[in-house]
């Protein structure tokens, strides 16, 4: 079940830069490291209702009403270019500014896990991702699924938080730029805005 395969497919999935690497890197680079762990494990939490769904079906119920697939959609897209917006403006909540002061930890891994719930094609990404690891015995499916699901989760949030210190790590010298405080965030606020729009194109 938990094979190398499964283990390099999952690993190389978690390793391509998506949204939640994005605001991991960001939070790391404007707030430091323990921000940047908040933010990996909140993004890694915010897969888990997709799991669950993809686990209980309901993944193949959100790919065929169109409706409810729309309305979680554009609350995403809202959700996109509202952090992008954050990343423009000096105290937001992805700007890279050396007067950013501290924030609670569940505040910035709840901004990471409604990046995640609110991306409808992950549920149906687990879908076709879990199910050609299962063992075939439909006795074990669910449990098979839970404890992949498991691992997936484990993973990203290792990888995640790997991002995150690194990005922190950097921090000081970045911050000492003003130049390349404005170029970060600009360029925080373009990634999210076109993430943003890329959802807005997707389609059940």
């Amino acid at each position: 079940m938990i094979s190398l395969s499964f283990l390099a497919t999952a690993l190389v999935v978690v390793l391509i830069p998506g949204t939640g690497v994005l605001y991991t890197l960001a939070v790391g680079l404007g707030r430091g490291r323990n921000a940047a762990i908040a933010a990996a494990a909140g993004c890694t939490l915010g897969i888990l209702p997709h799991l669950l769904a993809a686990t209980l079906g309901l993944a193949a119920l959100l790919h065929t009403s169109a409706l409810l697939f729309q309305v979680v959609k554009f609350a995403g897209v809202a959700y996109l270019l509202w952090l992008a917006w954050g990343a423009l403006q000096a105290g937001g909540a992805l700007s890279v500014n050396a007067d950013n002061r501290a924030e609670p930890a569940r505040r910035i891994a709840l901004r990471g896990a409604l990046i995640n719930i609110l991306n409808p094609k992950l549920s149906l990404f687990f879908l076709a991702l879990l199910p050609p690891f299962l063992s075939g015995d439909p006795a074990r499916a669910t449990l098979e699924l839970c404890v992949l699901g498991a691992v997936f989760m484990g993973l990203t949030f290792v990888v995640f938080v790997v991002y995150g210190c690194f990005a922190a790590a950097a921090r000081r010298r970045l911050l000492s730029s003003a130049k390349a405080m404005r170029w970060l965030n600009r360029s925080f606020a373009a990634a999210f805005a076109a993430l943003g729009l890329r959802l807005a194109l997707e389609r059940p």
